[in-house]
């Protein structure tokens, strides 16, 4: 396998790079040193440039999403009340603890995956998550995150990135 294949497949393991490298904010030395693959530093370097160059530029899109809270999520005997089902656990509202942060319209798999991401970077931890394309999202966090959640989820569909080909 060539130097040049090897660098994308090991750039392919982690799609933060893939991203980074669209982006073209990639530190091309500092992710060659990162990667672990058989060749000089700067010879992975430059793997990663001309990869960097050939994958599509990182564009991001805002989709139509209107995004909802509601408190009191708790787990629920009946299916038809609750908000989302996972295998034999459905959450719904009551007088739990936790709360829904329930996203409507342009729903895709990149959106949610930005929505969690987001999440993420702000600390939050996201305690269930399910969504059907095109139509709805949910996500459920503590009652204490649910203002921070919702405007986190609301800005991040502002702004979902495009996917890479």
């Amino acid at each position: 396998m060539s130097l040049a294949a090897a660098t994308r497949d090991a750039v392919d393991e982690y799609p933060f790079l893939v991203d980074a490298l669209r982006a073209g904010i990639c530190n091309y030395t500092a992710a060659a040193r990162f990667l672990d693959v058989d060749g000089e530093v700067d010879a992975v370097a430059t793997a990663l440039r001309r990869y960097g160059e050939a994958l599509t530029e990182y564009e991001t899109a805002s989709r139509d999403v209107r995004v909802t809270m509601e408190s009191g999520i708790e787990p629920v005997e009946e299916p038809d009340a609750a908000l989302l089902q996972v295998g034999e656990i459905a959450l719904g509202p009551g007088r739990g603890d936790q709360t829904a942060i329930v996203a409507t319209g342009e729903i895709d798999a990149s959106g949610v995956a930005g929505a969690m991401a987001r999440c993420r970077v702000d600390g939050i931890d996201l305690d269930a998550v399910s969504f059907v394309a095109g139509s709805t999202a949910a996500f459920v966090v503590s009652r204490r995150d649910g203002a921070n959640a919702l405007r986190g989820i609301e800005n991040s569909f502002d702004a979902v990135p495009g996917d890479a080909e």
